[in-house]
């Protein structure tokens, strides 16, 4: 017999694990909630307007047997993603991993980049991690436990970005990263970053091809990687054998080599 909030797992799962993804309805983020969910986790995941794509990872995840609750959240909102953890704990219980996908761009030269756009990208790149950061390591704090896994671009190492918005923004993704994994350690929780390929981020169609082309001789296996590579990446980071590393920004290895 179960208890409350267990099921029936496989050999590598345990019971009762619950994890954050923001911006899972799509992408990273959606690749990420089904990863996790086939490792036992119970998902709770935050999409901005896109309903039809969130049951569809919905019903993945219940496919697996876990649990999942997809919410319409504006993760600029401070109050909006707390209330979301709030209605996390509820429903699925207490946040062990926090998994942060939710990003934009904005397809502009600097130059050109309006002013309204360039908040936009940095509220939903950069305010909204804060916000979700800050809401998942309160209670992992009391808890003395926890991972927190940040999605961050190639394009910040990488200088072959088109448009350059992208490298200003997203590397403020890895130092945050950084910062936050020395100041919470000491309770122990993890904080690492993962970089993704270009078309994992749902952006190389936007490349044009000779970019492409010219940005596939920078990459280990002279191919785009896809968000499985990545979601990959991120349910190892949230798996026992990756207890001791934090403050770390890791490349997807089949996507990209630095």
């Amino acid at each position: 017999m179960l208890g409350a909030g267990e099921r029936e797992t496989g050999v590598n799962q345990e019971p009762g694990r619950v994890a954050v993804v923001s911006g899972g309805s799509r992408g990273i983020g959606a690749a990420t909630a089904r990863r996790l969910a086939a490792d036992g986790w119970d998902i709770a995941f935050s999409y901005q307007g896109d309903g039809p794509s969130a049951r569809e990872v919905e019903k993945a995840v219940f496919e697996v047997g876990a649990r999942a609750i997809g919410t319409d959240v504006d993760v600029t909102d401070a109050a909006e993603v707390t209330s979301w953890f709030r209605l996390t704990e509820d429903e699925l219980g207490p946040v062990q991993a926090a998994v942060s996908c939710a990003g934009i761009t904005r397809e502009q030269p600097l130059v050109c980049l309006a002013e309204a756009d360039w908040r936009t990208v940095i509220d939903t790149s950069l305010a909204g991690l804060f916000h979700v950061c800050r809401a998942a390591v309160f209670a992992m704090m009391e808890r003395r436990s926890g991972r927190i896994v940040t999605v961050t671009s190639v394009c910040g190492e990488y200088d072959h970005d088109p448009h350059g918005h992208d490298t200003l923004a997203r590397p403020g993704v890895a130092g945050f990263t950084r910062a936050l994994a020395s100041q919470v350690g000491r309770f122990g929780i993890s904080v690492n970053a993962v970089t993704p390929g270009p078309a994992a981020r749902d952006v190389a169609a936007l490349v044009p091809e000779t970019t492409r082309a010219d940005l596939a001789e920078t990459i280990a296996l002279r191919r785009f990687g896809n968000a499985a590579d990545v979601a990959d990446m991120v349910a190892f980071l949230l798996s026992a054998d990756a207890s001791d590393i934090t403050g770390r920004v890791l490349e997807v290895p089949a996507a990209i080599a630095f």
